[in-house]
């Protein structure tokens, strides 16, 4: 597999697809092989190739979420909003209370448009995963401003010490201006789950726009410190073949100028 990979940074393309379909043979359910494969396609553009990549590897690990998710996804970049949704249900079907693959269902939903459905299909996922911090985190911004509280105190009683929750209340005073009380909580989530990449950008992203330089620096050298691994927004720069050589504060500034605080 780290041969598959180092081919794909260097540019090799077409042998990293020769040294993938060769170890498939002998690990064929092995999900990132499969999930290599079909991101190798996507990235030269050939959608069709990518999704039988996806769809053979589902075939013999379908109880691997990331694959989904990059099914999905692919379906959704390609404009089949209904082939996606679809995709999602099954997902859920085969791979019950699993909150990654509702919260995507709802985000689905909520990037086409559709706030209605998304709302419904949250309500559903917090019945069956009632005690997951990252729909609870992911629900207080789907209230309506006024509600919002409301909402992060119910999330803060079902998952009092889940960093996912904690960082939405951070956000939540920060959308507020409510600089200090922000500050208290990102300095909360960072110290309770130093491996979470996307709390370490927020806040970074927050000190960048109301902290010191000083201010600024220490959560950039403490993020170093921690190297986070983990995180929707982390993992997008962090994994991608483009940036694999760069270090934990260039992936930190990079993640941080693409948070738009429009929450």
């Amino acid at each position: 597999m780290k041969s598959v990979k180092l081919e794909w940074v260097l540019g090799n393309i077409e042998a990293a697809q020769e040294l993938c379909t060769e170890a498939l043979k002998h690990y064929e359910d092995f999900p990132k092989l499969w999930m290599m494969r079909g991101q190798i396609e996507e990235q030269c553009e050939y959608m069709d190739k990518a999704r039988d990549a996806y769809n053979q590897g589902l075939k013999k690990c379908p109880h691997s979420v990331p694959l989904w998710l990059l099914l999905s996804r692919l379906e959704e970049r390609v404009g089949q909003l209904t082939r996606a949704r679809a995709i999602l249900e099954k997902a859920r079907l085969k791979n019950p209370q699993c909150p990654e693959l509702w919260l995507e269902s709802v985000r689905l939903e909520f990037r086409a448009g559709l706030k209605n459905i998304a709302n419904t299909l949250m309500a559903k996922a917090l019945q069956e995963c009632p005690n997951s911090g990252i729909l609870w985190a992911e629900a207080v911004f789907l209230e309506a401003r006024p509600q919002r509280k409301t909402k992060s105190v119910d999330a803060l009683k079902k998952c009092e010490h889940d960093p996912h929750v904690l960082l939405a209340v951070a956000k939540l005073f920060w959308s507020e201006r409510k600089i200090t009380k922000a500050r208290e909580w990102f300095l909360r989530t960072v110290k309770i789950e130093p491996d979470l990449g996307d709390a370490w950008a927020l806040f970074y992203k927050f000190e960048l726009q109301h902290g010191t330089e000083e201010q600024q620096a220490e959560v950039r050298k403490r993020c170093e410190n921690a190297e986070p691994r983990h995180g929707d927004l982390w993992c997008a720069e962090s994994k991608h073949v483009l940036n694999w050589q760069k270090k934990t504060g260039e992936i930190l500034a990079q993640v941080a100028s693409k948070i738009k605080n429009t929450f």
